[in-house]
């Protein structure tokens, strides 16, 4: 074979050994890719796809995140100290569950009395939720006052939350329990009641919270 054969063959050799490097010098992996949502699984051998870190009840259920329409109506006569009729719509709220087991609602009710409040929830069993909601207001809550009413100082409230999603995801409906708390951390007024509430998507008119 001619030189210049020997010539050419080992350019070609160079060439080959070059290219690793070159691809990493240009940001390119040296090593498989695997798909972003895909995680080694820490202190074991495999791969498993994470979901929010909550349990697989079905792939295909529907989701708790996005954002809803709730109301909320009284069905318990409440304490001595606020007194509620059942049947009473005590909130007209927009709530948004997050994918990270958050949840933040804005209620229809004075912002002096603390329209917004925050919560967590978790998912226990298939299209089943819990909600631990907790708003810690300024004034004391009190449903059959106006909306526009200011009450004294409180500290806040917890509303414990139990709802089922509907088959196709655009609803829930469940039961919820309040116990509101003055300054002192003692419980003033406590009732319980039931929910449902609509997705609200981006073609909602604004008409359909009322």
């Amino acid at each position: 074979m001619t030189a210049k054969y020997w010539k050419w063959m080992g350019a070609a050799v160079l060439a080959l050994t070059l290219v690793p490097g070159a691809l990493a010098q240009c940001g390119l992996p040296g090593k498989p890719i695997k798909p972003a949502a895909w995680h080694p699984l820490y202190g074991g051998t495999g791969l498993q796809l994470t979901k929010a870190g909550f349990e697989d009840f079905g792939d295909r259920e529907p989701q708790i995140v996005g954002m809803w329409h709730v109301i909320f109506t009284a069905q318990t006569e409440g304490s001595q100290n606020t007194p509620i009729p059942g049947g009473l719509v005590v909130d007209n709220a927009v709530v948004v569950w997050h994918g990270d087991g958050t949840e933040i609602m804005n209620s229809a009710r004075s912002a002096q009395d603390g329209s917004f409040c925050l919560g967590v929830w978790k998912r226990t069993g298939e299209r089943r939720y819990l909600l631990n909601h907790v708003p810690w207001q300024g004034n004391v809550f009190d449903p059959t006052a106006p909306p526009s009413t200011i009450g004294p100082p409180q500290a806040g409230a917890q509303i414990i939350e139990k709802i089922t999603l509907s088959p196709d995801g655009d609803s829930y409906s469940g039961t919820f329990t309040l116990h509101a708390y003055d300054t002192s951390g003692n419980v003033y007024a406590s009732f319980a009641g039931v929910l449902s509430a609509k997705r609200i998507t981006p073609e909602t008119p604004f008409s359909d919270l009322f």
